[in-house]
């Protein structure tokens, strides 16, 4: 850990050099011989990093490369890191300017990106639009209420660094309540509308299934989030931005609406309506639940409707998990939608080689994938190969060894898009689980919390990082204690007194100048 600390103070202090002798990107008329129909010239290199996903691993001979490099010109070198490995790999390439590639692809955390971008090590796009045409006419066109998806990438001095997806928030961390229809279909049971009757829905499970966890949330705390809207709009249980009353909060410091969802959980842990491990499992033992008719209610991704449904089949037939309506709070303040999280996290960012012919290139490069031609290819592929159009629609073509876009061809994966037709987006999923997304859609919160997407200077990341640290490590123990009963619910204010004693102001003034910033 010392060593990365070092490479990354050393790379700052390279950077801050270059930024000073004036090599940080392109100067004068850069022009070169790009033949008709390509990108860049022929004898051009383009070394392009990327992240590999474990799910669908990159692979070289996928269709969408083969397409993408044919329509790119020149040379295409692609390095693939796997997801686990990317962080120490990226970290590790950007101490060493002189051997930065071309352009990276990954999925960018909030924040991973503002402090080399402060630095010089990446461009922002907003300085080369001379080799973005397409990229600007392109967000120049895009309809207002879709412009969040661009807005989201700007960085700390207001300029975007990171390339903004379009057409993926119909497919990407959806999220939904989901239930298991047939099971409620077998006993009659109605979809439950409020909270009050998730609870008693889940107690009438638990009788039917003595062995079950109705109400199989996973991942902690963090899921408070995801639901928050049930009990108030746009509700989280840490830093959040109330777009209702237009000013940021701690959740947690909102004693009632805090109060009513901790003494919620409380009901289900202590009927063991919900895992006793709920705050630890892991993935794997909440997927046997789910799969083995223990679990039937769960806020979740969209996309595990497809997941279950194609593994569970096999072993009980009739298997249906699909999308209800979100239940509201008995309080009054909540609304029936879940929290706005189907932003995709992916994307391009050109590094500061120095070298001007490579960054001229490196921009049409990513200009090519806001083209129309870019995008039909990075979204479709070619007809007859990767497509066809049946009464009107366009389908994937599949083989008898595989019905998966990503994993045949490579369509949607890390680096292989920015511009995807949405209708692409939804054929990536079974028809089942597509026929949800608009319902499901319909029932998400229209703004996507700031917490998710703003960065912040080094000297504010540090003293967020400082503040979060406390409160999160506070609350969260706190709650998880009221919640399995080792701190009895009747101190409740004091927990409230001890928290308010804690940096929440510091924490949301920090929050709250940075947003103010880059909103306008």
């Amino acid at each position: 850990m010392k060593r990365l600390v070092s490479l990354v103070l050393a790379t700052i202090m390279l950077f801050a050099l270059a930024a000073c002798s004036g090599g940080t990107g392109v100067g004068g008329d850069v022009s070169y011989d790009i033949p008709e129909g390509k990108q860049i010239p022929d004898d051009a290199v383009l070394d392009i990093m990327i992240g590999s996903h474990a799910s669908w691993p990159y692979n070289e001979n996928w269709k969408v490369w083969e397409y993408i490099k044919e329509a790119i010109g020149g040379t295409i070198n692609v390095n693939a890191i796997p997801s686990s490995d990317f962080g120490t790999k990226f970290t590790l390439v950007m101490a060493d300017p002189s051997a930065l590639p071309d352009v990276i692809g990954f999925s960018n955390k909030p924040g991973s990106l503002s402090d080399y971008a402060e630095q010089g090590a990446f461009l922002a796009f907003d300085d080369y639009e001379e080799f973005l045409p397409d990229y600007k006419e392109f967000w120049d066109n895009v309809p207002e209420d879709e412009m969040w998806m661009k807005n989201i990438q700007k960085g700390v001095d207001g300029k975007i660094y990171f390339t903004p997806i379009y057409g993926m928030e119909r497919s990407k961390n959806i999220r939904a309540w989901l239930y298991r229809k047939d099971i409620f279909d077998k006993h009659g049971i109605k979809v439950p509308e409020t909270m009050d009757e998730v609870y008693e829905v889940s107690k009438k499970l638990k009788e039917l299934y003595p062995d079950s966890y109705p109400f199989s949330m996973r991942s902690g705390l963090i899921n408070i989030n995801v639901i928050g809207s049930s009990w108030k709009p746009n509700f989280r249980y840490d830093a959040y931005y109330d777009f209702e009353n237009g000013k940021w909060s701690y959740g947690a410091t909102e004693s009632e609406v805090m109060f009513d969802i901790v003494t919620f959980f409380k009901k289900l842990y202590d009927e063991k309506l919900i895992p006793a491990d709920y705050f630890t499992i892991n993935s794997s033992t909440w997927q046997e639940l789910v799969s083995t008719n223990r679990g039937f209610i769960m806020p979740e991704y969209q996309i595990r409707i497809d997941f279950f449904n194609n593994i569970a089949r096999e072993q009980i037939p009739g298997f249906n998990l699909t999308a209800m309506k979100p239940p509201k709070a008995e309080n009054g303040m909540g609304i029936n939608m879940v929290n706005k999280y189907n932003s995709d996290p992916t994307g391009f960012a050109v590094a500061n080689t120095g070298n001007e012919e490579s960054i001229a290139n490196s921009f049409r490069y990513v200009n090519w994938f806001y083209s129309d031609e870019g995008s039909q290819i990075a979204s479709w592929g070619k007809e007859g190969e990767t497509y066809e159009t049946v009464d009107g629609k366009k389908k994937f073509i599949y083989t008898d060894e595989s019905n998966n876009a990503q994993i045949l061809y490579g369509f949607q994966t890390i680096g292989s898009y920015l511009r995807v037709d949405p209708a692409a987006a939804d054929a990536c999923m079974s028809e089942e689980q597509s026929a949800t997304t608009d319902f499901v859609l319909e029932h998400t919160y229209p703004h996507l919390d700031p917490t998710v997407y703003i960065s912040f200077s080094s000297e504010d990341k540090t003293k967020l990082s400082e503040y979060n640290t406390t409160l999160k490590t506070f609350v969260d123990e706190n709650i998880q204690k009221f919640i399995i009963g080792q701190r009895p619910i009747t101190e409740w204010d004091d927990f409230q007194k001890e928290l308010s004693e804690l940096p929440v102001d510091e924490l949301l003034e920090i929050y709250d100048k940075t947003y103010q910033r880059i909103s306008q």
